[in-house]
């Protein structure tokens, strides 16, 4: 992609700075409150699939020092654009192109402390997106079992699997995860008394605790907004702009 059809992004109060697209897929909130959920330590790895331009591990990386990441990528250009996030952001960051149902033996034979992905969130014979880069970040030609199939394949026993996607699929999400991992779910209400449009699902593999289904994550404070300014409640403006983390275990403790 030329200069021209990019765009240069702030996430975390600019502690991130991402290259993007102007046109096809942008990574806006969802990435950051991915990176947020997740209850990695310094020294551990990360793998992220489908990982786009780097956003939500690069946002991770800058929580917690010293990951070791790793991301799978099908489009050459968000590929390219990883690397370069990564190298201009300071973070040790591998970007492997390929299609994640159909990884690299090296890839395969490697386990990993944490696994996360946003996976498309449209069906296959929905509309198309008029940019066919977008059009392929966001629709599921590969199916959501097959994404949670291969995340619990590449996370290590006792690691975490953790994934943000729309509600409605919270169903398909929890199938994938029977027998296989313990979960927690925290669903994202952009209001009070407002319906959950998102959930982050996190999963540990082999885990044998109750299912916990945590109170909802409300994004903007007041029932609508007067303005053109962000009015995240005080717990989202941390994971914004402080790089705040979403302690789903602490949650679930109450």
């Amino acid at each position: 992609m030329t200069e021209a059809a990019l765009t240069q992004d702030a996430f975390l109060n600019g502690k991130v700075m991402i290259w993007q697209p102007r046109r096809g897929y942008r990574a806006a909130t969802d990435p950051v409150f991915l990176a947020a959920s997740v209850p990695a330590r310094p020294g551990q790895s990360v793998l992220e699939l489908g990982c786009g331009v780097g956003v939500a591990s690069l946002c991770l990386a800058a929580r917690v020092p010293g990951l070791r990441l790793t991301g799978v990528e099908l489009q050459p250009d968000y590929a390219s654009l990883a690397r370069r996030n990564a190298h201009e952001n300071d973070a040790e960051m591998e970007v492997i192109e390929a299609d994640l149902a159909a990884l690299p033996a090296d890839l395969r034979a490697r386990s990993f402390d944490h696994v996360i992905a946003n996976p498309p969130f449209y069906a296959a014979h929905g509309p198309a997106a008029q940019d066919a880069g977008r059009d392929r970040a966001l629709r599921e030609a590969t199916p959501l079992a097959t994404w949670i199939d291969v995340a619990l394949r590449r996370c290590r026993d006792g690691g975490y699997v953790s994934l943000i996607h729309l509600t409605e699929r919270l169903p398909d999400l929890l199938a994938g995860f029977v027998g296989r991992a313990s979960c927690t779910v925290l669903p994202l209400a952009a209001r009070a008394q407002r319906p959950a449009r998102r959930v982050i699902v996190q999963a540990r593999k082999g885990g044998r605790a109750p299912f916990m289904l945590l109170p909802p994550l409300v994004i903007h404070e007041g029932a609508h907004h007067p303005g053109d300014g962000e009015y995240f409640t005080d717990a989202v403006r941390a994971l914004m702009r402080d790089t705040g983390a979403l302690d789903l275990a602490a949650m679930a403790r109450g």
